[in-house]
């Protein structure tokens, strides 16, 4: 039988327009822009409208994945969507976007890992693709945590933002895609990261918040990040060496600096977007992805590091090639002929 390998087609993101800066919080809490700065390396981050609900922004992104990859709806076999706080209990968000793209009669779930549910939903949809489950399927990571904020919190409510983002995987017997993987939870500390219901009316009510204990946070953050990436590469029978770039949770962008020291890599090998978006949970990874391979700073062919950690207490590292080598050489012979081209006709 032949081994099954995934690529990356499509990717697409949600954004939502309207831009809060520390500044703008100046306004509302006690809090000045250098003591955010300082504590997060948060400049600005995104808020949602009303009309921006979760699946929205999911289909939104959903929709702009399948434009990149060229195909329709009806050519997925599975949607999976990491995602914690939405609207409803119940449909899934997954289910929603199916619905609103026209993905007819297809799978489609929800998994709850905090902002580890993207890596936790994109390690999954590999075991599918390598299984010949199916050939096509969609991860999202989509978070609207700007409605569930205490505004009176700062600690807490200056860091987070809303955003969507996807990625879509189709199964080739070329060697690349999920090389390495390892996901981690401890239910004992379920309490540094956490949020109640009002489940009595089925609905958030007022007081029900996420609760966020950075101190606990920032230290369980910098003992099992270089643990994650060093377990994830173990399993891939690679290095550090071997890694092109290191997407981090975009968490804080002090617990980033504190992961590189441990793991003895320069910042700079590291994708950082905090400042512009601070945390947007579960969808931090693919927004992060989506700018940097739309930029060309990140090449399909490279191999990529990505770690996360999140409420649960959750954890997880994949190591992942996006695309096949032969890609980058029919890239490169298409550049030669191009640039033939022009010299012919200078």
């Amino acid at each position: 039988m032949l081994q099954r390998y995934g690529k990356i087609i499509g990717w697409g993101v949600h954004i939502p327009e309207k831009v809060v800066t520390n500044f703008d919080l100046e306004e509302k809490w006690d809090t000045t822009d250098e003591w955010i700065v300082q504590r997060s390396g948060i400049r600005e981050r995104r808020f949602a409208s009303e009309e921006e609900t979760t699946d929205v922004m999911a289909t939104r992104a959903a929709i702009n994945a399948l434009k990149k990859a060229n195909i329709k709806a009806t050519d997925l076999d599975l949607i999976i969507v990491g995602t914690c706080l939405t609207e409803y209990f119940t449909p899934s968000v997954a289910c929603l976007v199916q619905s609103a793209i026209g993905a007819k009669q297809i799978p489609a779930y929800d998994i709850s890992a905090g902002c580890t549910g993207f890596l936790y939903s994109l390690s999954t949809a590999y075991q599918f693709i390598q299984t010949g489950a199916y050939n096509r399927i969609m991860v999202i990571g989509a978070e609207n945590i700007s409605r569930f904020l205490e505004t009176g919190d700062r600690s807490t409510a200056i860091l987070f933002g809303d955003a969507a983002g996807a990625v879509i995987i189709e199964s080739t017997d070329e060697p690349c895609g999920l090389h390495g993987f390892t996901l981690g939870s401890d239910g004992d500390d379920k309490d540094v990261i956490a949020m109640n219901t009002s489940s009595h009316r089925g609905r958030f009510d007022e007081g029900h918040f996420i609760k966020f204990q950075g101190q606990q946070v920032f230290k369980f953050a910098s003992r099992v990040l270089g643990k994650a990436c060093r377990e994830a590469l173990a399993q891939a029978n690679l290095t550090l060496d071997d890694v092109d770039w290191i997407i981090p949770h975009q968490a804080n962008v002090r617990i980033i600096q504190s992961a590189a020291r441990d793991m003895g890599v320069p910042l700079e090998r590291f994708i950082i977007n905090i400042d512009r978006y601070g945390n947007t949970s579960s969808a931090s990874i693919p927004l992060a992805l989506y700018e940097n391979l739309e930029s060309g700073k990140i090449k399909p062919t490279d191999t990529v590091l990505m770690v996360a950690f999140g409420a649960g207490l959750t954890w997880g590292a994949t190591v992942l090639q996006l695309a096949p080598k032969s890609e980058a050489t029919v890239a490169h012979t298409q550049s030669d002929a191009v640039l033939g081209q022009l010299a012919a006709a200078g």
